[in-house]
């Protein structure tokens, strides 16, 4: 007899949790009266466990690495339901600008410990990787393996593989976990999970997000991830098929979506800094989202009461985790282990 489930959330990590379950059997029905319209829309898509290492995560850097190594295969089985390539960029290139900069990149190469995952650059070796990089480098390092993927593009392959599958995506909100049907119930409810499981501890970070898309005259976009501090302040760009995401503010929030002018000024006047060229892309799309936060960072996996279970909490690393987090799934609901995607 098969397992009945429902999954309350239909972001990367819902999605990801109804197919990997319904490919080991479940009969799964996902919840969501907007589909996708949380932080799975928003994100840059990077999966980068190593070069946003830090002291004190290392549980969070396990995790994400572990994740890592699954997406290849991931990637491979949800192609053939997207309509575009999924995986946008192999390595990142980690700059930064003064030495209270490169003094935190030491941090995050310390906190890696392994050279072959992440490991020191010389500025002149990064800036030949980032053909129009800003020239005023002080330091630089690499993570050869970590890739970013379009956020977009994997959500609605994620919606076909479900349907091809045999999930069934109910337009619906949800008040209560336990009223719904079935043997188990996941809540992978994001930014919302606290509505749902008070005790979750989940709480929103709001992040704001820039997308840019390249003009005819102007140099393309890098062929990998850039991270870089800019006298202390973070920035990303993140390759797209035609332009790039820039992000991400961060800030502690309730559940304001609306963005803020300052905070997006400032984050595209860093990108610049460290990639000039971007200033003459064109502006496409500011949006924001709110990360589901824990104090510790980690997610939420594991029963919560009864046949409830919690699948939440991913903060800024949901896209990353969403491979692990189905296997999980799988394992705590169905008593079946995952080990690979095929």
């Amino acid at each position: 007899m098969k397992s009945s489930v429902s999954v309350v959330g239909a972001g990367i990590v819902g999605l990801t949790v109804a197919w990997s379950l319904a490919r080991a059997g479940a009969r799964v029905t996902v919840y969501d009266s907007e589909p996708g319209s949380g932080a799975s829309w928003v994100a840059g898509g990077m999966l980068a466990p190593y070069s946003e290492a830090w002291p004190g995560e290392e549980g969070l850097l396990a995790l994400g690495a572990q994740s890592l190594a699954l997406w290849e295969g991931f990637a491979t089985a949800l192609q053939p339901y997207a309509d575009g390539p999924l995986i946008t960029a192999r390595g990142t290139v980690w700059l930064a600008v003064d030495d209270g900069d490169a003094e935190e990149l030491a941090t995050v190469t310390t906190a890696v410990g392994d050279e072959r995952l992440f490991a020191a650059l010389r500025p002149s070796a990064a800036l030949r990787t980032i053909p129009g990089a800003a020239p005023r480098i002080r330091a630089a390092a690499q993570a050869p393996s970590e890739l970013a993927v379009d956020n977009r593009l994997v959500h609605r392959a994620l919606l076909a593989a479900c349907a091809a599958t045999g999930v069934e995506l109910r337009a619906e909100a949800v008040r209560a976990p336990s009223d719904l049907p079935g043997d188990a119930v996941i809540v992978c409810a994001g930014a919302d999970s606290v509505d749902l499981l008070p005790g979750c501890a989940v709480r929103p970070v709001k992040g704001e997000v820039v997308r840019l898309r390249r003009a005819p005259s102007c140099l393309p976009p890098p062929e990998v991830t850039v991270r870089a501090r800019v006298h202390g302040r973070p920035v990303y760009v993140v390759p797209r098929a035609d332009g790039v995401v820039v992000g991400a503010t961060q800030y502690e929030n309730d559940r304001d979506l609306a963005p803020r002018v300052g905070p997006v000024v400032e984050l595209l006047g860093d990108a610049f800094t460290v990639l000039p060229f971007l200033r003459e892309y064109e502006l496409v799309e500011v949006t924001a989202g709110l990360r589901p936060t824990r104090p510790d960072n980690l997610p939420l996996l594991g029963r919560v009461d009864g046949r409830v279970f919690a699948a939440t909490g991913h903060g800024r690393n949901g896209i990353l985790l969403a491979p692990v987090t189905g296997a999980r799934a799988v394992d705590m609901v169905l008593d079946q282990e995952v080990h690979a995607w095929n």
